[in-house]
């Protein structure tokens, strides 16, 4: 029996990288998932995902989503309880990044940053609550990142966000907790997905246009972690976390966020953060 078994968890940015090993691990532990995300289901973007899910013996219910339309969350959560009856778990996963030093970023840019990493988080839990509500019970678990504690250069507007989703926590916690449901965080060191693996963070790495590879990340991310030999995460370790978080092993821990970063946290960097 796992730590999920019987329950649904509704899970933002479901379709690819971070989302798709919280739907993997949660299936894996007995839950079914409903993924909401911006690329259409019909595109095939899901199918990975959902094969995931299934290999488990669970179900997947595949949704498209903004998570800055407010309409568009309510009618997933909507869609979500009347597949499957009710919804036990949110994981609010959903996060873009726009690399830049803050005072040559677009504010175009940094709107966008801001409406899907800080306003998405509160629009998704602000869809479910009513459901944790009348239910006296839920469990969500915000994605925030160690850059809300130890700024990266070239990283404000993401690390702005991920700070306020600490902030956040705490409130949406505090709210919660009368009505039986719990919100946490985890907040994850540099992890293996398509949002640190770009040309643009290579180059920014290596200083200059053209000049990064994959390697320089990897290199990068060694002086990252104050673990043995360990380089960038796989997302299934952030995934483990969530769904600890959202189990009955995590039944009073409330309003805390766990760092998955192999001792990046205790790691003195100095300059050797700034990116020149």
């Amino acid at each position: 029996m796992g730590l999920l078994e019987g329950k649904t968890v509704f899970i933002t940015g479901g379709a690819a990288g971070q989302g798709r090993a919280h739907a993997q691990a949660s299936a894996r532990e007995g839950a079914d998932v409903i993924l909401v995300d911006m690329a259409d289901p019909a595109s095939g973007a899901y199918d990975e995902t959902v094969a995931g899910v299934e290999a488990h013996g669970r179900q997947a219910l595949a949704l498209q989503g903004n998570v800055t339309s407010q309409a568009d969350l309510d009618a997933a959560v909507g869609a979500g309880i009347e597949r499957f009856g009710k919804i036990d778990a949110v994981i609010a996963n959903a996060g873009i990044h726009r690399s830049g030093l803050f005072w040559e970023q677009s504010e175009e840019d940094w709107n966008a940053v801001m409406d899907v990493n800080l306003n998405g988080v509160w629009k998704t839990v602000k869809a479910v609550a009513p459901h944790f509500i009348e239910r006296q019970s839920g469990s969500v678990v915000l994605i925030s990142s160690v850059d809300a504690y130890d700024p990266e250069s070239e990283s404000t507007a993401y690390g702005v966000t991920k700070t306020a989703v600490l902030g956040l926590l705490k409130y949406l916690a505090y709210e919660l907790a009368p009505h039986g449901a719990r919100v946490n965080a985890v907040a994850p060191g540099f992890i293996d997905t398509a949002m640190v693996n770009s040309q643009e963070f290579y180059d920014i790495l290596a200083g200059g246009p053209g000049l990064g590879t994959r390697q320089h990340l990897v290199d990068y991310v060694h002086k990252f972690t104050a673990m043995k030999d360990v380089s960038m995460l796989d997302a299934i370790e952030v995934a483990n976390t969530a769904v600890y978080l959202n189990s009955g092993l995590a039944q009073y821990v409330t309003g805390v966020c766990i760092p998955v970063d192999a001792g990046h946290l205790l790691v003195k960097r100095g300059e050797d953060n700034l990116v020149h």
